[in-house]
């Protein structure tokens, strides 16, 4: 069995250039394990400390963590991203979101207008490249109760998690557990 291998080396604390080091380090004291997705980015420690700021601001601004995983699910769905959607599938359910409303979320729906109304123009922003999104879908989040906040920080996620989806792609980085996956498979 071949396991996938990404096209850049997916660094640990042992291989990544120092300058990566701080933020590898605190992804382990919070989380145990690396990412591929940051084992890859270490390797350029100005994108991996960019991205580490932006996702950190991000979480602590007004969306709801629900409403962060929504717009994650609907643009990796979008762009078609394994690696994303793998990761998601978990982080949606930790945030409450049960398996009909990630199912919707991949089609940017929600049972729930409000957000619904958000992820009208969520997807609107990420299928219309040639022209901004229509007027009324942001009219009808507005109406739906969510501020300019909170609507530009919709457009921020959007913009986060295209990123993830760019490094992945272009990387081919294998899903969190193949190389153990692997390593377990060569071993029996």
């Amino acid at each position: 069995m071949k396991t996938k291998e990404s096209r850049f080396q997916i660094h640990d604390e042992m291989t990544a250039p120092e300058r990566s080091l701080p933020v590898l380090k605190g992804a382990l004291s919070t989380g145990g394990q690396l990412s591929n997705f940051l084992g890859v980015l270490a390797g350029a420690p100005a994108a991996l400390r960019a991205y580490a700021r932006f996702r950190s601001e991000l979480r602590h601004g007004s969306l709801p963590w629900a409403t962060q995983q929504r717009i994650a699910i609907g643009v990796a769905e979008h762009q078609r991203s394994e690696y994303a959607m793998s990761l998601l599938a978990r982080t949606a359910r930790e945030a409450g979101l049960g398996i009909d409303e990630i199912a919707l979320a991949r089609r940017f729906q929600s049972r729930d207008p409000r957000e619904a109304a958000l992820l009208r123009f969520v997807q609107s922003l990420v299928e219309t490249v040639d022209a901004p999104p229509p007027l009324h879908l942001i009219e009808e989040a507005r109406e739906a109760g969510w501020t300019d906040e909170e609507i530009l920080e919709a457009v921020a996620h959007v913009a986060l998690a295209t990123f993830g989806n760019l490094v992945t792609r272009a990387a081919d980085v294998p899903r969190d557990g193949s190389a153990e996956e692997s390593r377990l498979v060569q071993a029996a």
